[in-house]
């Protein structure tokens, strides 16, 4: 008798067979109920969140010691936390949920189911990225390595709302053409390793290069914002908040995260989403419209 069942392979999806798969994962990500997508959207923004706080304290004390390239590489290795777990561990990114577009092209959901998703996942992350900003200043990491974790906190939120605002557009929209390409490979992989290693080099890069994702900075900045209030810890460091005129929440909301989220959009639907969408997706002229 023929064997009718499709032998098992650890090869990795093809291209057109990730592009399907994408479909599939937006149209289920837009049918999520509020609630538990709201939770995994928190749970996404702690996870980045982490690999934001691994990232700090792995820079402490490089400098002059490392050189920049070196010291940069490093710090981009470690965030890779930040996605292994919300790809490994299940939880609702809002630069990764741009791929959704794919879906949204094809018409498997409607605009209003995208934007509805988007949102709450922003929200959620936006939460979890706070929330774990605050739970690290309470517990004082940052004054470890004698204030050498703080000082860069300090210093990478100092940068983060000094950009200009179309400088922050093009960093975010660099910075989600990457994690979108490490998402849509993980599409394709079929084992933790495969997804661990489809992580890697893309996030590394992002964050060796200097390009800012919005929800990495929903930790970064409001930590920096947080340790300004220790006025202790900036006499210990020699600093004072003169030193950051330009760390404000308006700063951190409007000179940063505003035109960073924007370029992220940008970056994750048009060089990424809708381009696969166009070579392996375009639907048939007669398939039914629900926009």
């Amino acid at each position: 008798m023929a064997n009718l069942v499709s032998p098992a392979t650890l090869d990795a999806l093809l291209p057109a067979e990730m592009a399907k798969r994408a479909e599939e994962v937006g149209v289920r990500k837009c049918g999520l109920p509020f609630w538990p997508l709201l939770t995994l959207a928190v749970l996404a923004g702690a996870f980045i969140a982490l690999g934001a706080l691994f990232s700090t304290t792995v820079s402490a004390g490089t400098a002059g010691v490392l050189p920049f390239g070196v010291a940069r590489l490093l710090a981009g290795v470690v965030f890779c936390l930040g996605l292994i777990l919300v790809i490994l561990g299940g939880a609702e990114l809002f630069t990764g949920n741009a791929l959704i577009s794919m879906a949204w092209a094809s018409r498997r959901v409607t605009s209003q189911q995208l934007l509805r998703n988007w949102g709450i996942v922003y929200l959620g992350n936006l939460l979890g990225a706070v929330m774990t900003a605050l739970l690290v200043y309470i517990s004082a990491q940052y004054t470890f390595g004698n204030g050498a974790v703080g000082l860069v906190a300090l210093e990478i939120a100092r940068a983060k709302t000094s950009l200009g605002f179309l400088q922050a557009i093009s960093l975010g929209l660099l910075c989600n053409a990457l994690v979108c390409l490490a998402v849509w490979l993980c599409i394709g992989a079929h084992s933790t390793t495969d997804k661990i290693l489809a992580i890697l080099f893309p996030i590394s890069a992002f964050v060796t290069v200097g390009f800012e994702h919005s929800v990495a900075n929903m930790y970064f900045i409001p930590l920096g914002l947080f340790i300004t209030t220790d006025a202790a810890f900036l006499a210990h460091i020699g600093k004072s908040v003169l030193d950051y005129p330009t760390l404000t929440w308006a700063a951190f909301l409007w000179t940063n995260l505003l035109p960073v989220s924007i370029g992220n959009v940008i970056g994750g639907v048009g060089l990424v989403g809708l381009v696969y969408w166009f070579v392996y997706l375009q639907p048939d002229a007669n398939a039914p419209t629900t926009r």
